[in-house]
């Protein structure tokens, strides 16, 4: 009887426990759901049993916050795998259950590595990705390329010659599967070895790596092929290479996927013969297929050749100064372009050793990250906004102690909307642990440039523009204010574009906008898409002339780009690509629903530092028991289609969502009922809304159409006032006898002209030339308006130095050398010597002579090298460097431009500089005196132009189109 009565002790208290930690975990989900503004069950017992993401709502990010809660709650540490392999909260309690006793713990310290390998940066020579692995395998295949980190913090090690090696291997045995060159390969693996063999094992055997995202657990084996055969059938795919586990389901595709012939794992490839010869691609020919989403419908792939992502790596590498001494740390996922090429193939290009981490590892625990930033002496990391929201509101003051993050130089952040409280408060956050502020770097980029496209200036740290939020929305114009809340947005600067990148912000008739006018972003450069592969509607939409539209909204101050929002309606949710149009026809067909009665849209959550995806739908049911299953329905039928379950379901009355007159559904009114929290207010009366329609599309047509109408008239009012003066005046130059006269009349033109354009012309610093003896002005060179303006600025007769192709066309021929003007030739040496001694003379007149040292312009905004013919002139002759310094000019007609356009300009003549030879200095050694006087001028210039340094060799090649060693004739 004592031992019955014991086990039946034990056994009513193991019950109770048990019931006591289902009690509290029901408690944890009960808060979250709550705080995601979800209806929890009225049996709260079935809640166990319930799906996490069919029927509760929770997506990858809600579930990483819930086992955060839950280790919290009951002391314990979680296998990272937990987040994605728990189906329902009865398996994850079974989880705690497993874990119990055991408690979390601060990532480990770094073991002791061997000496590395010296390393070098892949020469330009290398233009294929297959060239820059072989290069660096040949020049030191010991180095360490990538140190793979398992959630225990051990380290895979992969050296160059490894991969190298692996790689070829993979090839011959995708060759042995009769792989073709230019046939694409699906990539569905996870970070792991093998996924770096295969995708360089695809391009070795000639092939076009197509990486899609693998599943995060087994239940969405299934989901996940049926989504990427879509992708499949759209890049016409021969291979598909995954995991053992997705084999069954991935044969399921050769049946609906007429291209498809093999599913292989990385084991099958292993072992065949290696061919006499491997395919040597161009590098023009594809390097590898981006899809821009992973869902089913018209997946959009974005071609990009292997020209075009070296292009970017390298002109991101030389931004940021990147060499072999930097070590990069990433959690990013390698089918993401931000992980894929930012992270891995930057990393490879540029001899960097890549700390790898899996994504799972890091939503599981953000603090491994740092650490690991910590123990590898981090010096580039990054990720998007969610990334660093996470780091705030996951990690414990205790999970860092003894962290350092001193060595971070460069912390990226983009690929999802930047929030401003998020960078402010993580720089003050772990400042303790060394972190710079001057390291976080918003940056913009998309898929369609491979992916970066403008950064800020290394080492500045963010800069923050406060603008009218409501005036932005009204007029469009990003107007400074000091306000927060309602009417205060504020903003981070992604920076200039990068080098022999450009970008222009345009209305919606293509007209390019002055600074702080939002528009659309345009982008053009070397790393430019050239389309979507077998999507013709698609790329006719991407391009516009020889620009491309990015989909996204902004304006620019000084050059630098402010991100305002998109003009596409794409949702970005933790990283991932959300179209609308595909979840609303799925839910359309629920019974409940009334059909185009659904909007789906995105809105920005401060809490988590994404985009929650909202569901708001119409539905004439009533009930708590009727809306709990709808919300059900929803939350599945969209999982099915994006891949995660909505963060709000909104179910509202008939007549609420906003649309169309056509019947089209407005996603950003929507989202503005939304966040203006004026839902429950309904709709008003049928006939206010008619009144207020009428008024504000009438008013708003008026508004456009007398912008348009105004705009022209004043173009052919500028345009005939130049029609009628310049022959004028050009006649007057070509007739008057004097000289003096003749700058008259040009100065007076010029102020009618500017007057009837409305160019304010203002001029700073006359007084530092006054009485300076001899001087040569030297001048920044942004617009065709720039001689006009140094002449009507100085109030004296100038000598233009100008290029000898000015003097080929009669006009400007004749009318440059009526005033005193002097060609000289820029790349025949022999002319250029002659044109040196008459320069010479020139000086010695005593006249200012007037060089534009960067002997070219270009439409970009940015600073050109200078060229040296002004500074060897003025060594030479002892005469003063006047810095001149034009800015606006470049707004008001810009390369490419005939008309100008209203603005304001300046021409600021900065402080005299003198080279004067050091005591024991040869007089005749002038070149090096010429150069110091040079960059001298060229860092004055670059301080108070207000432009990017533009001063790469690659920049002055593919922009200026003219030799980086030009003779002095500038």
């Amino acid at each position: 009887g004592t031992g019955l009565g014991l086990i039946s002790d034990t056994e009513a208290m193991a019950r109770a426990g048990e019931h006591s930690s289902a009690d509290d975990l029901i408690a944890v989900l009960s808060e979250m759901m709550a705080e995601m503004g979800r209806s929890i069950p009225a049996d709260q017992g079935s809640i166990l049993d319930a799906s996490l993401d069919r029927d509760l709502g929770f997506d990858s990010l809600s579930r990483m916050e819930l086992v955060h809660r839950a280790e919290q709650v009951f002391g314990v540490t979680l296998a990272d795998d937990v987040i994605g392999r728990a189906e329902t909260p009865a398996e994850l309690l079974r989880a705690i259950g497993g874990a119990a006793g055991t408690h979390s713990i601060a990532m480990a310290k770094e073991a002791p590595r061997r000496p590395p390998e010296a390393g070098g940066i892949a020469p330009k020579s290398a233009d294929t990705l297959g060239a820059v692995l072989a290069w660096h395998a040949e020049a030191h295949p010991g180095r360490i390329h990538i140190r793979l980190l398992s959630d225990q913090g051990d380290a895979i090690e992969i050296t160059y010659g490894d991969l190298w090696n692996d790689a070829r291997d993979f090839a011959a045995g995708l060759i042995h599967y009769r792989l073709q060159p230019g046939e694409p390969v699906i990539l569905m693996l996870p970070t792991h070895q093998d996924y770096f063999r295969a995708f360089f094992g695809v391009l070795l055997a000639g092939g076009i790596p197509v990486p899609v995202y693998p599943p995060g657990r087994a239940q969405q084996l299934e989901e996940h092929v049926r989504r990427h055969g879509a992708i499949a059938s759209n890049a016409r795919a021969a291979i598909m290479i995954t995991v053992p586990e997705a084999v069954p389901f991935a044969r399921l595709l050769m049946a609906r996927t007429d291209s498809l012939r093999a599913v292989v794992t990385p084991q099958d490839l292993q072992g065949a013969e290696m061919p006499a010869h491997l395919p040597n691609p161009a590098a023009s020919d594809t390097a590898f297929i981006q899809y821009t989403s992973g869902s089913t419908g018209d997946p959009k792939g974005v071609v990009l050749s292997h020209a075009n992502l070296l292009a970017n790596i390298r002109a991101m590498g030389e931004h940021l100064k990147v060499t072999p001494e930097d070590v990069f740390v990433s959690w990013l996922p390698l089918y993401h372009d931000m992980g894929l090429i930012g992270a891995w193939l930057g990393s490879l290009t540029y001899a960097v050793p890549l700390v790898l981490m899996a994504p799972l590892s890091f939503l599981a625990r953000p603090h491994r990250w740092l650490w690991a930033i910590s123990n590898y002496r981090g010096t580039i990391s990054g990720g998007p906004n969610f990334a660093y929201e996470a780091c705030l509101s996951r990690i414990r003051d205790a999970d860092l102690e003894g962290c350092d993050l001193s060595t971070w130089r460069v912390a990226f952040c983009g690929a999802e909307p930047i929030s401003v409280p998020t960078l402010e408060n993580f720089i003050a956050r772990f400042a303790g642990q060394g972190f710079a502020p001057g390291a976080m770097m918003p940056v913009y980029g998309l898929a369609e440039n491979s992916v970066g496209l403008t950064f800020p200036p290394l080492g500045r740290g963010p800069v923050i523009d406060r603008i009218d939020r409501q005036r932005l929305a009204r007029t469009g114009e990003a107007e400074r204010s000091g306000a927060d809340g309602d009417s205060g947005l504020a903003l981070p600067s992604c920076g200039y574009p990068l080098g022999g990148h450009q970008v222009r912000i345009v209305d919606d008739q293509g007209r390019e906008l002055p600074d702080r006018r939002q528009g659309r972003i345009q982008f053009q450069g070397p790393s430019s898409s050239i389309g979507y592969l077998r999507n013709a509607e698609a790329t006719a939409a991407l391009f516009d002339g020889d620009w491309l539209n990015s989909g996204d909204l902004g304006y620019t101050v000084d050059g630098e780009i402010y991100i305002t929002g998109r003009t596409k309606d794409l949702i970005i949710r933790g990283g991932r690509n959300i179209h609308p149009a595909e979840i609303e026809a799925a839910l359309s067909e629920l019974d409940g629903l009334r059909p185009g009665g659904i909007a789906v849209f995105g809105s920005p959550d401060p809490a988590s530092g994404t985009e929650r995806l909202i569901v708001m739908a119409e539905t004439r049911q009533r009930g708590e028991a009727a809306g709990a299953a709808l919300e059900r329905e929803i939350n599945g039928r969209t999982t099915d289609i994006a891949g995660t379950p909505p963060d709000r379901v909104l179910l509202v009355a008939p007549r609420t969502v906003p649309k169309t007159s056509s019947g089209k559904i407005r996603r950003g009114a929507a989202r503005r009922l939304f966040e203006t929290g004026r839902i429950d207010a309904g709709p008003a009366s049928l006939r206010w809304q008619i009144f207020k329609i009428a008024v504000s599309g009438y008013a708003s047509i008026a508004r456009r159409g007398a912008r348009r109408l105004g705009g022209k008239a004043f173009a052919v009012y500028v345009g005939a006032a130049i029609v009628i003066l310049a022959p004028l005046a050009w006649l007057g130059v070509a007739l008057l006898p004097g000289e003096g006269w003749r700058w008259s009349l040009v100065r007076g033109t010029l102020s009618i002209l500017f007057s009837i354009a409305r160019i304010k012309v203002t001029t700073d610093g006359l007084e530092n030339i006054r009485g300076a003896g001899p001087i040569i002005l030297t001048c920044n060179h942004s617009s065709y308006l720039d001689g006009a303006l140094l002449a009507y600025a100085m109030g004296e007769p100038l000598h233009f130095v100008a290029k000898a192709e000015l003097s080929k066309n009669p006009i400007t021929r004749n009318f440059l050398a009526r005033l005193g003007s002097h060609f000289v030739e820029r790349f025949d040496v022999g002319k250029s010597l002659a044109d040196a001694g008459a320069i010479q003379r020139l000086v010695q007149s005593g006249r200012p002579i007037v060089f534009f040292p960067e002997g070219t312009l270009s439409r970009m905004a940015g600073l050109l090298p200078f060229q040296t013919g002004a500074f060897q002139a003025a060594v030479e002759n002892q005469a003063a460097i006047v810095p001149v310094v034009i800015r606006g000019s470049r707004h008001v007609l810009r390369d490419g431009a005939f008309i100008p356009r209203p603005g304001r300009i300046m021409v600021r003549m900065l402080t005299p500089l003198v080279s004067e030879p050091a005591p024991g200095d040869d007089p005749s050694a002038t070149w090096g005196r010429a150069i110091a006087l040079r960059d001298q001028c060229r860092a004055s210039i670059l301080q108070h132009c207000g432009e990017p340094d533009l001063r790469r060799e690659n920049v002055l090649l593919d922009l200026a189109g003219e030799r980086s060693d030009a003779p002095p004739g500038d």
